[in-house]
């Protein structure tokens, strides 16, 4: 393959690249699904004020291993 005829490949080839660009940045924007409400039926009522509390905990504290237990088996879908 001669100079000119990889000049003219890679010309080609962005030739193709800007037309998609323009064809994408030009096509109207998708419309999205709304997004569902987030329900905090199953939350504990107090469970905001021990994760506040439980962040700045230095030392073992059952109540702050019980709510990370339960934050973590919530996030990974487990069972209780």
């Amino acid at each position: 393959m001669g100079r000119a005829a990889k000049i003219a490949a890679v010309a080609v080839l962005g030739g193709l690249l800007m037309t998609l660009a323009i064809l994408y940045a030009s096509s109207p924007p998708t419309p999205r699904a709304p997004v569902p409400p987030i329900s905090r039926a199953g939350a504990h009522p107090a469970a905001p004020d021990v994760a506040e509390r439980c962040r700045t905990v230095t030392v073992a504290d059952a109540d702050c291993e019980a709510a990370w237990d339960a934050k973590h088996r919530h996030f990974f879908g487990q069972k209780d």
